[in-house]
């Protein structure tokens, strides 16, 4: 198995150099390409091989806590669930962005998640978004972006420090947050973004899942990139919108620190987020990305307690307190 995965994994850089000459020229001209090789998995980033024991997360309710369903835009996805503790001065803020193959899902998926972060002592935006049935890339990103601006427009409402926040995102949303995260030289306020199992790298799930051996999942992660570049493949006139996809080839210097965390066994490698980790460390910013024995993917990845305690540990060293 793991010679299939080698070959497929050069096949999807091969692709992104064939298919993308002219398009990242830029790109590639500012981060020394052509991409090596991701590095392998340093002993600080690896678990160790035995599953740990599975331990729950607990999300408590937070008393004291107001919520309210937001509108950031005109379509009926833009909207978000801001909750925030009120009369305590602003506090850092934390953007929840849910999964489900871009195509699916909903921020009522994450709402305890969310509430772990207020319960943490954040204003959290759980964000809902354009989904790619209704609209192509890069209306997701847009729609973070539009949400966060919302969030910075009437940060006094909700108690929050606008130049203090944090995204996290899982599975495709934590390619969402990775792309907000490298768009353009960064982000004013953005300190940190983490994905679990982010699909960081739309290529490679696209040549993974036409191999032989693709689990059902891996083929309907390819069709789920290609949905999102409205139904089109990585060639000729597609070429701009899969360039625009593909987040390694985003890195500048002034993006945020990055945390991204995958299963060993999952069906979204740790290899998409090492592709990013490399383009980022040419560029001098830092990304941790660290890999949890097992085949959990996404929000079940994070609902094991030592895996939410690492989340919440980083978050707090990239968040600094809020002057109240």
């Amino acid at each position: 198995m793991r010679s299939v995965r080698t070959v497929v994994t050069v096949g999807a850089l091969a692709l992104a150099a064939a298919v993308f000459p002219t398009v990242l020229a830029p790109a590639a001209a500012q981060a020394s390409r052509p991409v090596p090789p991701p590095p392998p998995v340093s002993e600080e980033q690896a678990e160790p091989t035995a599953p740990p024991a599975y331990t729950p997360t607990v999300y408590p309710e937070v008393p004291d806590a107001l919520t309210k369903t937001v509108a950031y835009g005109r379509h009926h996805r833009q909207r978000m669930d801001v909750s925030w503790l009120p009369g305590q001065g602003r506090r850092p803020g934390v953007f929840v962005l849910h999964g489900g193959w871009w195509s699916s899902g909903d921020k009522r998926s994450t709402t305890a998640i969310a509430r772990g972060f207020v319960a943490q002592g954040y204003t959290v935006f759980n964000v809902n978004y354009r989904l790619s049935g209704q609209a192509t890339w890069p209306a997701q990103r847009d729609d973070l972006l539009a949400a966060i601006a919302a969030a910075k427009r009437y940060a006094a409402r909700y108690s929050f420090d606008a130049a203090n926040y944090a995204i996290v995102g899982f599975s495709a949303g934590g390619h969402i947050a990775a792309a907000v995260g490298t768009y353009k030289n960064g982000q004013t306020g953005l300190k940190g973004v983490v994905g679990m199992s982010p699909v960081i790298s739309p290529l490679t799930a696209f040549a993974d899942g036409a191999a032989e051996a693709v689990s059902l999942h891996g083929r309907k992660l390819r069709q789920a990139a290609i949905q999102l570049a409205g139904g089109c493949q990585p060639y000729g006139l597609c070429e701009k919108i899969w360039a625009s996809m593909e987040v390694p080839w985003q890195a500048s210097r002034g993006d945020a620190p990055m945390l991204a965390i995958h299963s060993r066994g999952e069906f979204v490698p740790p290899l998409h987020s090492q592709l990013l980790q490399e383009q980022l460390r040419q560029v001098g910013v830092p990304m941790t990305v660290r890999v949890i024995p097992g085949a959990r993917h996404s929000s079940a990845l994070y609902g094991d307690a030592s895996v939410s305690k690492q989340v919440y540990a980083w978050i707090a060293g990239v968040l600094r307190p809020s002057a109240r």
